[in-house]
């Protein structure tokens, strides 16, 4: 029994993928919003297909079709075709989403030969299967920083369904009958469409290879086209746009060619998308914190022939250093092509040179992502509670833990899309980083502003008046009267005997801290809560609000409320649960 996957097969796979990519490209192109807006993975997908599609395949010589004289010499046919397939396609991948699907071809080149080694005639379902087992491996390890919801995820879901398709028809019958997909109508078919070839074989009852083949493309397509249309999990930059992921869209695509070269009828073309465009946020669909990375400005790629496998997680490691989207996509033969998102091309060159020859180089600059929205005001805040309560309050937020560096802060300025961004430092010590990338960011169009907050609860007043209805600066002049306007202490347990401006402190003592100053030494944290408050209510106040620490228990919270209140009726008193992990108790008066 021959090969499913002959020249001929390959060729018109690859074909058919490049034509069908052709006709997407505009569609994968408009939704490329992740991991950079910058609109061109329907090109580069085009343009990685096109290069192996001119992979001279021994399928399309003449002499193709004349009888093989030995027949071993016919079971390496398909194994070195794949093998010259999934080269070019490396050696041209465009891109992440290039890399990616260049990887689906070095998977099948690989279990191609891995198949042919172990048993001759595997069912083609079979091959599929672990063609694209392979490939979703490869394609995870290629990626620096894999992120759910994206092609990958629609990688997993294809390899899984037909592994998971395999395994029924094994179990319900023969190999001849199940591992190779040839009796469709004893299994279960998850899309609920009938054989896509309806080809019978005459020597199995079943079908054909090539019928098997296309049936197992189908449950692999149909698969793809469900985890692509999964709402949960994706990155927030597809949550923002309502649109699912562009490299996963193509991958879909290309397995619908494979499923068409068959001889199949493949699904419903893809919707591109999923939901409806939501606000800038700063976390994913399933509540993760999205961590912020240096918003690149070029991308890099070169070729490195035979690299040491050592020295190649040393450049992965040092390009991770410079950019994101760091990918290493090896062609089966010792080839490697590098990509990388970055500002700083020339360091990413050299990273090349110290571990190889790097050739093919090609830096292309990275356009600038349009504003999706008028106004977005972010705050950098470290506590999890705090940051709820702001993200609750239409606030973005960069996770300051550590404090972010200027790249950092650049890219969350950039990341909420809007083209005028108020943003609160939330401590003094941040306001230096915060105005420096104001200034550097300003060059590219965003009009940003800088209100000097000095601590979470003057940044969580500014946003409780922020109006989008209101004019800009009429706005930044109300955030910034109501962050004045807030006055902040916090309890801290002394660590060591001292000497404070409160007199001297033991160890285990509790702390009121007001403008940078130790204002008072109290016996425990109740106490201490309503001392303070009594000392920063004494120049008026008519809001007290309360960040309970993570090792504050909210009986502190509760006890506190009820004692202030009854010593202060005229003010009122809000509790929260901040989480920071400094303070057990942050007190805010306005």
């Amino acid at each position: 029994m021959a090969s499913p996957f002959d020249p001929a097969l390959l060729r018109r796979w690859i074909d058919a993928a490049a034509e069908r990519l052709t006709a997407g490209r505009a569609e994968i192109d408009r939704i490329n919003v992740f991991p950079v807006a910058d609109h061109d993975t329907g090109s580069n997908l085009l343009l990685t297909a096109r290069a192996a599609a001119s992979a001279p395949l021994d399928g399309d010589s003449p002499a193709a079709d004349a009888p093989a004289a030995d027949p071993a010499a016919e079971d390496v046919r398909p194994v070195r075709a794949a093998a010259v397939l999934a080269a070019a396609a490396v050696r041209g991948a465009r891109g992440n989403s290039g890399l990616i699907l260049s990887q689906l071809f070095r998977g099948l080149a690989e279990e191609l030969e891995a198949a042919a080694a172990r048993r001759p005639n595997t069912p083609a379902g079979e091959l599929l299967a672990g063609a694209l087992r392979r490939a979703a491996a490869l394609a995870a390890v290629a990626v620096s920083a894999p992120r759910p919801g994206t092609a990958l995820t629609v990688l997993d879901a294809a390899a899984a369904a037909v592994a998971a398709r395999v395994a029924a028809g094994a179990a319900t019958g023969p190999s001849s009958a199940g591992a190779e997909l040839t009796r469709v109508a004893d299994l279960p078919d998850p899309s609920g469409h009938a054989d896509p070839s309806g080809r019978a074989d005459p020597d199995g009852g079943g079908l054909d290879t090539t019928g098997a083949l296309a049936e197992a493309a189908r449950v692999a397509a149909d698969a793809a086209r469900a985890a692509l249309a999964r709402a949960t999990g994706r990155p927030p930059e597809l949550v923002r746009a309502g649109v699912v992921d562009a490299g996963g869209l193509g991958l879909v695509v290309v397995l619908d060619a494979l499923v068409a070269a068959a001889g199949g009828d493949p699904g419903p073309p893809p919707s591109s998308q999923v939901g409806t465009p939501g606000p800038a946020s700063t976390v994913t669909a399933d509540g993760e914190l999205v961590p912020w990375v240096p918003q690149p400005v070029y991308e890099v790629t070169y070729w490195l022939p035979g690299p040491d496998p050592a020295a190649l997680e040393t450049l992965r490691a040092r390009l991770a250093g410079l950019g994101d989207s760091v990918g290493l996509a090896g062609d089966g033969g010792g080839g490697v092509m590098v990509h990388v998102h970055t500002t700083e091309a020339g360091p990413a060159v050299e990273a090349g040179l110290a571990v190889g020859r790097p050739s093919g180089i090609r830096i292309e600059a990275l356009p600038p992502a349009p504003p999706t929205r008028d106004r977005a005001v972010l705050l950098m805040i470290e506590s999890s509670g705090a940051g709820a309560l702001a993200r609750a309050a239409g606030g973005n937020v960069l996770v300051a833990d550590p404090d972010p560096t200027v790249d950092e802060v650049l890219a969350a300025i950039r990341a909420t899309g809007a083209e005028h961004v108020v943003v609160l430092p939330c401590a003094t010590h941040r306001r230096t980083v915060t105005e420096t990338a104001a200034e550097r960011v300003r060059f590219e169009g965003i009009d940003v502003v800088v209100i000097p907050a000095s601590s979470v609860l003057q940044g969580l007043a500014a946003l409780a008046v922020h109006d989008p209805a209101r004019r800009a600066p009429d706005d930044v002049v109300a955030m910034a009267e109501a962050a004045a306007a807030t006055r902040t202490g916090g309890l801290a347990v002394a660590e060591a005997e001292a000497l404070t401006w409160a007199g001297p402190c033991r160890p285990g003592e509790i702390l009121g801290i007001s403008d940078g100053e130790v204002v008072l030494i109290a016996p425990d944290l109740a106490v201490g809560a309503l001392w303070l408050a009594h000392r920063m209510l004494t120049p008026g106040g008519e809001l007290v609000t309360v960040l309970l620490g993570s090792a504050a228990p909210d009986e502190l919270g509760e006890r506190f409320a009820e004692d202030l209140r009854r010593t202060h009726p005229e003010v009122d008193v809000v509790v929260h649960r901040g989480e920071q992990g400094d303070y057990p108790l942050v007190l805010g008066v306005e």
